[in-house]
């Protein structure tokens, strides 16, 4: 292969990774903005539920629907583009070209291959349990109108009986609340327990690369050497200043 063509593949390889990073820190940010507009959703049809509707809340309510819809199917497109990235990353690695550079271009495809599939475990799991919360939502909210329905239409007036309706009602906003916080546990848990599988995949990943390439190894042992140092004489200027303050406080 020429050397212009060598060029040319190198340039169309790294166009490929920066696509793929740039989708990637996109995605990033749109899972996060879902999962945040998931729950707030949640908690405003849980408060709808609580008072009378009208017109305000029923546009509120259709606003919501209609970012849910449009940031579901802008994730669905990011991961499509993404995915069409990492097949084009794929093929190049096939290439005659490639073939001095296979095993570093490899690693290089399969991390955003793990990037890839994390995200789109994130995406489908958060939409799942939102659908999941919103249909239990919808059930509670009917059996709510059903009642009110049954009181405004019967003309119920018996003190007993509203006391048990407002029990039922302080029961169930109880229940939301708690559903509500279970939520937010799990899915705090799930990106703590999340973010630890990528810093451990990272670390892993990093200490195979200094295995694999002792340079890097012994430059990383010099800049922990480095750290140690600057830190014992950041420390030592730290005490001698102190001490200094100290005699200055008391004489």
């Amino acid at each position: 292969m020429s050397t212009t063509n060598m060029a040319t593949s190198s340039n169309y390889w790294e166009d490929l990774r920066k696509q793929a990073r740039q989708l990637e820190n996109e995605l990033d940010l749109k899972l996060v903005s879902f999962s945040k507009l998931c729950t707030s959703y949640n908690s405003s049809n849980s408060n709808r539920d609580q008072q009378t509707r009208d017109s305000r809340s029923d546009s509120a309510g259709s606003y919501q629907d209609n970012m849910l819809v449009a940031m579901t199917t802008e994730l669905e497109q990011l991961l499509a583009n993404l995915t069409a990235v990492n097949d084009k990353m794929a093929g190049y690695t096939n290439t005659p070209g490639a073939s001095s550079h296979n095993a570093a271009l490899m690693h290089t495809l399969q991390r955003h291959r793990d990037i890839l599939q994390d995200y789109t475990h994130e995406f489908h799991k958060t939409k799942s349990n939102f659908y999941s919360l919103r249909e239990r939502e919808d059930l509670l909210g009917s059996v709510h109108r059903d009642i009110e329905s049954y009181k405004s239409s019967t003309g119920v007036n018996n003190r007993r009986t509203e006391l048990f309706l407002k029990e039922h009602e302080h029961l169930r906003n109880s229940d939301s609340l708690i559903d509500n916080a279970i939520s937010i546990a799990m899915a705090t848990k799930e990106n703590i327990t999340f973010q630890r599988g990528v810093l451990k995949s990272i670390q892993t990943r990093v200490t195979t690369l200094a295995n694999r390439f002792p340079t890097i190894n012994s430059l990383i042992q010099k800049i922990n050497l480095r750290k140690r140092r600057d830190s014992l004489i950041l420390g030592g200027v730290i005490g001698v200043c102190t001490i200094l303050l100290l005699l200055y406080t008391f004489h």
